[in-house]
C-alpha cells in the first residue's frame, strides 16, 4: 500500500474579512446555478480564458459573466491569471480553475486490486493508497475504504475538508462474473450480487457519494483529464484485469440504456481456433496471469508496481503482440458501427508496456482490411492505472461543477 498527502488550499477573505467559507452563506461547493456550471465547464474546457471570450462562447452579457467570475473566483474555484496584452484594446485577465478548489474521492474496486485517491479540480491526484489481491472480497474492501479515506481526510487542513464534492465508487459491471478466469470462488464472488457500498460510505463520512461502472468511470476521466477531450467522438479501450470500453459522442461521454454502453469485452473476435470467443478472453491482463503462471514465472510480479512488470521478456511480448491483434479487430468492428474520430487505448500497465500496446495495435491495424471505413486516430490514453480512481473521483466533482446535471460528464463545448 503507498500513500501521499496532499497541499493545502488557500483560504480567501472577502473585504470584509470574511473567509471564503462564510462570504456566500452557504458552503461554496453546494449545488452551483446552471450558469455558474456554464462558466466553470467551459473555464476548464479551455485551460484559461479570459471574461470576454466566455460571455462569446456562452452568450451570456459581459456583466452577467463578470458577476460569475467574481463570485466564483471569492469561492476559491477560479484563480486570476497574469495579464496578456494583444495587438489592440486593453489588456486581458484571463482565469483557470483553482487546482485545490474543490476534492474528489475516488475508490476504485478492481479484480486484483483496489485504490482510493484524491483528485484536486483540474485532476492532479493529490494522495493515493492502493491494496493488491488474489480476488475481491467486499468486507475487506469496505474497512480499506473506510481506512483510506480516514487517512485521505486526515491528510488535510479544516478548510480543505469543507472543499470535499463527495466520493465516487467506480466497481466493475457483473464484478461476480467470469469465476474461472480470475480463479476466484464463485461463492465469494456471488456476495457481491447484494453489496452496496454508496449507503453506508455516506453515512460513515456524511458526504455525497455516487457509484459508477469502472471503466465507463475511466473513460469519463479521459475525457476530462485526458487527451480524449480534443476528439468530439472516440472509443475509449482499457485493459485491465479483464478489458473493457466506452464511448463518448459530441464531446460526452455515452452511457448507454443501462450504463454498460461500450461493454467491448464481451464483443467478438475470432479465437485463433477457427471459431469467436469475446475480447476478453483475448485482451486481457488475467491471460498473461495464466501464461506467466504456466511457465513458472511470478504472476504477483503484474500487479507488485504501477511502475514495471516483471517476468520472462518473451511471455510479455507474445502477449502484448496477441492483444494488440484482438483490440485491432475490436476498433475496426467499432468503427463500422459508429464513426469514431479515435480509438484510445489505456490500461492498468506501466506507461513503456502502454506504449509498446499503443505501437502493436498501429500496426495489426495496417494489416487490416478497412475499405470501406473513415480514417481514425489511435492515441495513447493519459491517466493509466489511476484511470478508473479518477473516474471515481470525477462524479461527485462533475455532480457539483458540471454545465449539465442530468448527463453524466455532460459538456456543453
Amino acid at each position: 500500500m503507498n500513500e501521499t498527502l496532499a497541499p493545502q488550499p488557500p483560504i480567501r477573505t472577502d473585504q470584509q474579512g470574511r473567509t471564503d467559507q462564510q462570504s456566500r452563506g452557504t458552503n461554496q461547493l453546494g449545488v452551483r446555478a446552471y450558469n455558474e456550471r456554464l462558466v466553470l465547464s467551459i473555464i476548464r474546457r479551455h485551460g484559461q480564458i479570459a471574461k470576454a471570450e466566455i460571455a462569446r462562447l456562452t452568450g451570456l452579457s459581459a456583466q452577467t459573466v463578470s458577476v460569475i467570475v467574481k463570485e466564483l473566483e471569492a469561492d476559491g474555484l477560479l484563480r486570476r491569471l497574469a495579464k496578456q496584452r494583444g495587438r489592440v484594446g486593453q489588456p486581458s485577465v484571463p482565469f483557470a480553475l483553482e487546482p485545490l478548489g474543490a476534492y474528489g474521492i475516488g475508490f476504485k474496486i478492481g479484480r486484483r486490486s483496489a485504490e482510493v485517491v484524491l483528485v484536486g479540480l483540474t485532476g492532479d491526484v493529490l494522495a493515493s493508497r492502493r491494496r493488491s489481491y488474489r480476488y475481491p472480497l467486499p468486507d475487506d474492501l469496505m474497512r480499506f475504504a473506510e481506512t483510506s479515506i480516514d487517512v485521505l481526510l486526515a491528510g488535510l487542513a479544516p478548510a480543505a475538508r469543507r472543499r470535499v464534492a463527495g466520493i465516487g465508487v467506480a466497481i466493475p459491471h457483473e464484478i461476480w462474473s467470469w469465476a474461472e478466469e480470475t480463479g476466484a470462488p464463485p461463492r465469494d464472488l456471488d456476495r457481491w450480487r447484494e453489496v452496496d457500498f454508496t449507503t453506508p460510505l455516506a453515512r460513515r463520512f456524511d458526504l455525497p457519494v455516487l457509484s459508477c461502472n469502472d471503466i465507463t468511470a475511466a473513460c469519463g476521466a479521459e475525457l476530462v483529464f485526458g487527451d480524449g477531450g480534443r476528439f468530439q467522438d472516440f472509443l475509449y479501450l482499457y485493459v485491465g484485469t479483464f478489458v473493457g470500453g466506452g464511448i463518448v459522442l459530441g464531446g460526452s461521454l455515452f452511457p448507454g440504456r443501462t450504463g454498460n454502453a461500450g461493454a467491448l469485452g464481451s464483443l467478438l473476435v475470432p479465437d485463433g481456433q477457427g471459431g469467436a470467443t469475446q475480447l476478453i478472453r483475448r485482451a486481457s491482463i488475467y491471460r498473461l496471469e495464466g501464461e506467466l503462471g504456466a511457465a513458472g514465472a511470478e504472476p504477483e510480479g503484474l500487479w507488485r508496481s504501477t511502475e514495471c512488470w516483471t517476468g520472462p521478456r518473451p511471455i510479455i511480448d507474445d502477449w502484448l503482440l496477441a492483444t494488440a491483434d484482438a483490440l485491432a479487430l475490436a476498433a475496426v468492428s467499432a468503427c463500422a458501427v459508429i464513426d469514431f474520430e479515435a480509438v484510445v487505448i489505456d490500461g492498468a500497465l506501466p506507461s513503456v508496456e502502454r506504449a509498446r500496446l499503443v505501437e502493436a495495435t498501429r500496426a495489426a491495424l495496417d494489416r487490416l482490411e478497412r475499405q470501406g471505413l473513415s480514417p481514425f486516430a489511435v492515441v495513447e490514453g493519459q491517466l493509466g492505472t489511476f484511470a478508473r480512481a479518477m473516474g471515481g473521483a470525477c462524479l461527485p466533482l462533475l455532480a457539483s461543477f458540471a454545465a449539465d446535471r442530468d448527463v453524466l460528464f455532460k459538456d456543453l463545448l
